[in-house]
Protein backbone atom coordinates (compact mmCIF):
# COMPACT_ATOMS: atom_id res chain seq x y z
CA UNK A 1 0.00 0.00 0.00
CA UNK A 2 1.26 3.92 -0.75
CA UNK A 3 -0.13 6.72 1.21
CA UNK A 4 0.59 10.27 0.80
CA UNK A 5 -0.32 12.39 3.07
CA UNK A 6 0.30 16.88 2.61
CA UNK A 7 -0.86 20.11 4.52
CA UNK A 8 -1.01 23.72 3.29
CA UNK A 9 -2.11 26.86 5.10
CA UNK A 10 -4.92 28.57 3.22
CA UNK A 11 -4.88 32.71 3.74
CA UNK A 12 -9.15 32.77 4.00
CA UNK A 13 -11.43 30.99 6.11
CA UNK A 14 -12.72 27.24 6.17
CA UNK A 15 -15.76 28.31 4.25
CA UNK A 16 -13.96 29.23 0.88
CA UNK A 17 -11.88 26.51 1.30
CA UNK A 18 -15.21 24.36 1.69
CA UNK A 19 -16.65 25.97 -1.11
CA UNK A 20 -14.17 25.06 -3.02
CA UNK A 21 -13.46 21.43 -2.14
CA UNK A 22 -17.10 20.28 -1.77
CA UNK A 23 -17.60 21.00 -5.84
CA UNK A 24 -15.80 18.31 -8.03
CA UNK A 25 -15.94 19.86 -10.53
CA UNK A 26 -13.75 22.47 -9.63
CA UNK A 27 -11.00 19.92 -8.20
CA UNK A 28 -10.97 16.98 -10.14
CA UNK A 29 -9.32 19.30 -13.06
CA UNK A 30 -6.64 19.71 -10.02
CA UNK A 31 -5.47 16.18 -10.15
CA UNK A 32 -1.99 15.91 -11.28
CA UNK A 33 -2.08 14.35 -15.34
CA UNK A 34 -5.38 15.21 -15.45
CA UNK A 35 -7.32 14.56 -18.78
CA UNK A 36 -10.95 14.83 -18.20
CA UNK A 37 -13.59 13.83 -15.72
CA UNK A 38 -17.07 12.36 -15.91
CA UNK A 39 -19.66 13.17 -13.14
CA UNK A 40 -21.81 10.42 -12.42
CA UNK A 41 -23.72 11.91 -9.86
CA UNK A 42 -23.29 13.94 -6.74
CA UNK A 43 -21.04 11.29 -5.40
CA UNK A 44 -19.99 9.69 -8.26
CA UNK A 45 -16.97 10.24 -10.66
CA UNK A 46 -14.59 8.93 -13.13
CA UNK A 47 -11.46 10.85 -13.47
CA UNK A 48 -8.73 9.92 -16.26
CA UNK A 49 -5.18 11.06 -15.95
CA UNK A 50 -2.37 10.45 -17.51
CA UNK A 51 1.37 9.84 -16.49
CA UNK A 52 4.41 9.13 -16.93
CA UNK A 53 7.13 6.69 -14.69
CA UNK A 54 10.39 6.57 -16.45
CA UNK A 55 9.78 7.00 -19.98
CA UNK A 56 6.76 5.27 -20.01
CA UNK A 57 3.70 6.83 -20.27
CA UNK A 58 0.00 5.32 -18.73
CA UNK A 59 -3.54 6.62 -19.04
CA UNK A 60 -5.37 5.59 -15.73
CA UNK A 61 -9.08 5.77 -15.19
CA UNK A 62 -10.16 5.89 -11.38
CA UNK A 63 -13.94 5.74 -10.29
CA UNK A 64 -14.32 8.30 -7.53
CA UNK A 65 -17.20 7.24 -4.67
CA UNK A 66 -17.41 10.25 -2.00
CA UNK A 67 -18.67 8.30 1.03
CA UNK A 68 -18.78 11.13 3.64
CA UNK A 69 -19.50 14.79 3.25
CA UNK A 70 -18.98 16.66 7.06
CA UNK A 71 -19.54 20.56 5.76
CA UNK A 72 -16.87 22.50 6.20
CA UNK A 73 -14.11 20.29 7.38
CA UNK A 74 -14.15 16.68 5.77
CA UNK A 75 -14.55 14.95 2.72
CA UNK A 76 -14.00 11.38 2.65
CA UNK A 77 -13.97 9.16 -1.08
CA UNK A 78 -13.20 5.81 -2.09
CA UNK A 79 -11.15 5.03 -5.31
CA UNK A 80 -11.20 1.93 -7.69
CA UNK A 81 -9.16 1.68 -10.49
CA UNK A 82 -11.13 1.11 -13.98
CA UNK A 83 -8.31 1.06 -15.94
CA UNK A 84 -6.09 -1.22 -13.50
CA UNK A 85 -6.46 -3.51 -10.81
CA UNK A 86 -6.06 -0.91 -7.57
CA UNK A 87 -8.47 0.34 -4.60
CA UNK A 88 -7.83 3.49 -2.11
CA UNK A 89 -9.40 5.69 0.15
CA UNK A 90 -8.68 9.26 1.01
CA UNK A 91 -10.05 12.40 2.80
CA UNK A 92 -9.61 16.23 2.21
CA UNK A 93 -9.76 17.81 6.03
CA UNK A 94 -9.99 21.92 6.83
CA UNK A 95 -9.49 23.40 10.03
CA UNK A 96 -10.12 26.90 11.24
CA UNK A 97 -7.84 28.49 12.65
CA UNK A 98 -7.77 32.41 13.11
CA UNK A 99 -8.68 33.69 9.50
CA UNK A 100 -6.32 30.96 7.98
CA UNK A 101 -7.44 27.17 7.02
CA UNK A 102 -5.22 24.28 7.33
CA UNK A 103 -5.97 22.23 4.37
CA UNK A 104 -4.72 18.34 4.50
CA UNK A 105 -5.32 15.87 1.79
CA UNK A 106 -4.58 12.07 2.48
CA UNK A 107 -4.26 9.76 -0.43
CA UNK A 108 -4.21 5.75 0.06
CA UNK A 109 -3.51 2.99 -2.90
CA UNK A 110 -3.56 -0.59 -3.07
CA UNK A 111 -2.61 -2.47 -5.54
CA UNK A 112 -4.08 -5.58 -6.35
CA UNK A 113 -4.06 -8.67 -8.50
CA UNK A 114 -1.26 -10.31 -10.51
CA UNK A 115 0.08 -6.98 -11.70
CA UNK A 116 0.05 -5.54 -7.81
CA UNK A 117 4.08 -6.92 -7.94
CA UNK A 118 4.80 -4.66 -10.67
CA UNK A 119 2.24 -1.72 -9.77
CA UNK A 120 3.69 -1.42 -5.93
CA UNK A 121 6.75 0.47 -6.51
CA UNK A 122 5.05 2.65 -9.14
CA UNK A 123 2.38 3.44 -6.83
CA UNK A 124 4.63 3.93 -3.79
CA UNK A 125 6.96 6.01 -5.67
CA UNK A 126 3.63 8.10 -6.99
CA UNK A 127 1.31 8.78 -4.71
CA UNK A 128 3.37 10.81 -1.82
CA UNK A 129 3.94 13.29 -5.07
CA UNK A 130 0.37 13.30 -6.42
CA UNK A 131 -0.93 14.05 -3.35
CA UNK A 132 1.24 16.70 -2.82
CA UNK A 133 0.84 18.35 -6.16
CA UNK A 134 -2.67 18.01 -5.65
CA UNK A 135 -3.19 19.73 -2.05
CA UNK A 136 -0.79 22.36 -3.31
CA UNK A 137 -3.05 22.70 -6.69
CA UNK A 138 -6.09 23.22 -4.80
CA UNK A 139 -4.90 25.44 -2.38
CA UNK A 140 -3.02 27.95 -5.37
CA UNK A 141 -6.81 28.03 -6.67
CA UNK A 142 -8.91 28.66 -3.49
CA UNK A 143 -5.92 31.42 -2.73
CA UNK A 144 -6.99 33.05 -6.73
CA UNK A 145 -10.65 32.92 -5.95
CA UNK A 146 -10.67 34.63 -2.61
Amino acid sequence: MATGTHTVEIPTDVQAVWDYISDLEKWATTVPGYKEHEIINDKQSIWTFEGSVKGIKKTVEVQVDITEWNEPSNIKFELKGLSDNFTGSGHITAEDGNGKTAMTCTVEVHAGGISGAVLTPIIKWAVPKATTRLTESIARKIVVLS
